[in-house]
């Protein structure tokens, strides 16, 4: 066993900034991914979501109820995660592009703690997978983020043959596609993955860890025990409402290029059916982070241990009339959940109103654990509002999205959204391709596109959120373009 040394943990001022400073036990850090997880969660006011184990997590944590990724798309959001940095500064903005080919000599958040004594291991879905085709290798991974990698495979890869494909035309991977499967959790690839995490956590309990555990569901397909499956009667479950003209006055840039029909031309049975199907994932899931949880107390090491839980983007569940998965800039895609679990914070138990970003995380980890990084991040820590989520905040998020040329866009078409308190401002090729407005004091579905035809309070609050939204994104002055040389 290590030595450690106690010291009563602290806060302290710096730079008007929260900060734990301990030079005693370091704390393990358990980091749980889930895959394409909306706000479908009980926590975050679902009415219709069975998640008593991450409702479990947030009551004893802080639950961010306004936590916005960088980019609705697997790869480009863990890159900017996993660095602490903005997707224009990655210049990840694919499925295929790995981030060390622009910084190739970044520290990701696990090298921050292998530098300094922590055991870091990855089981599962850190970085990109192509799901489910790299189920079982290491993916898109990043070698010298960690020192241990488990790639489980379960009956979910074994069985895919069993698979329902509601587009045969496409692969499962981006299908509205699903199991109800045979045998138990731990036969699926997500089960595996806890037992191998419970099972290392049981090998290191006597030394600090930084362990990320990667859950695949509820990535397309939908794959769960059928035991997940009865909990949500298909006869229960209903489509998201949105008035009958609700696409009028979208851009056509808004629209992903893989989602570009209504429903993908679905009947209303079958789209009923992929709703159970992604609820079923989504409580299989909850049980892992239940198993997870469970191993922590009985291990001894709830109190020694910060839970950070996390979904790489939001979800579409057919809103505005029928937009599915993800790939775009309105709400549903570009809210994810984020909950926090830190031992010695006073804040346990609250939720937290104001608008954060997601490369907040790695300051937040760092600082959380004990230590400040040299590095210069795009994002700060989340400590004050996790000690007190009343305190003052400066309210804003900015999420892109890159839209390839195709029959409808004659050219590469980046799009830039700013979330505050009250607005979402969005901006396709900046603005050459189509605006957006939407006042969620008011329109929290963002029904009302006010950016069609403005008055002049709406103009005045576009003009500055241009201009805010262009200084945030990149941090170059407003005058500056940010992405148009990278098209």
């Amino acid at each position: 066993m290590k030595s450690r040394f106690f010291f009563p943990l602290v806060f302290v001022s710096l730079l008007g900034t929260a900060l734990f400073t301990s030079g005693g036990e370091k704390r393990n850090v358990l980091f749980i991914a889930v895959d394409d997880l909306t706000c479908s969660l009980g926590c975050y006011g679902d009415l219709i979501a069975k998640t008593p184990h991450i409702d479990r997590l947030a009551a004893s944590g802080v639950r961010f109820d306004r936590a916005y990724n960088q980019f609705p798309l697997c790869n480009p959001t863990r890159a900017s995660l996993m660095t602490g940095l903005r997707p224009d500064q990655t210049r990840v903005y694919d499925l295929d592009r790995h981030f060390r080919e622009e910084l190739p000599n970044v520290v990701t958040l696990p090298q921050q703690f292998i530098k300094r004594g922590w055991f870091a291991a990855r089981i599962g879905k850190i970085y990109h997978y192509d799901v489910p085709a790299a189920i079982g290798t290491d993916g898109l991974d990043d070698p010298p983020s960690w020192q241990k990698t488990i790639n489980p495979k379960g009956r979910d890869k074994a069985e895919e043959d069993l698979i329902f494909n509601a587009e045969p035309h496409r692969k499962i991977s981006g299908a509205l596609s699903w199991l109800a499967a045979e045998g138990t959790d731990e036969e699926q690839t997500d089960g595996m993955s806890t037992t191998a995490a419970i099972d290392l956590m049981r090998q290191k309990k006597d030394e600090p860890f930084f362990l990320g555990v990667g859950f695949f569901r509820p990535h397309t397909p939908y794959v769960a025990p059928k035991k997940y499956f009865d909990l949500y009667p298909v006869n229960s479950m209903r489509l998201p409402y949105a008035p009958e003209d609700d696409r009028d006055d979208i851009p056509v840039a808004a629209f992903a290029h893989n989602c570009p029909v209504p429903n993908y031309n679905l009947k209303k049975p079958i789209l009923l059916q992929a709703l159970q199907a992604y609820y079923a994932s989504v409580s299989f899931i909850d049980a892992q982070v239940g198993r997870l949880l469970d191993a922590l107390d009985e291990l001894g090491l709830t109190d020694k241990t910060i839970v950070v839980f996390w979904s790489d983007h939001g979800y579409h569940l057919g809103e505005h009339n029928g937009i599915w998965q993800k790939r775009t800039l309105f709400e549903q895609a570009a809210r994810a959940p984020l909950i926090f679990r830190i031992p010695e914070a006073s804040g346990k138990g609250q939720a937290c109103r104001h608008v954060v970003e997601f490369v907040d995380i790695y300051p937040t980890v760092t600082e959380a654990a004990g230590f400040r990084v040299e590095e210069k991040l795009a994002g700060k820590s989340l400590l004050p509002l996790i000690e007190n989520p009343l305190a003052p905040w400066d309210d804003q998020a900015v999420t892109q999205i890159l839209r390839p040329a195709d029959g409808r866009l004659p050219e590469p078409v980046m799009g830039c959204s700013i979330r505050t308190d009250r607005w979402r401002f969005t901006e396709w090729g900046e603005g050459k391709y189509g605006v957006e407005l939407y006042d969620h004091s008011s329109d929290p579905m963002e029904f009302h596109n006010l950016a069609i035809n403005p008055d002049e309070a709406a103009k005045k609050v576009m003009e500055n959120l241009r201009v805010r939204l262009r200084k945030l994104a990149s941090g170059k002055t407003p005058a500056t373009p940010f992405h148009q040389e990278r098209l």
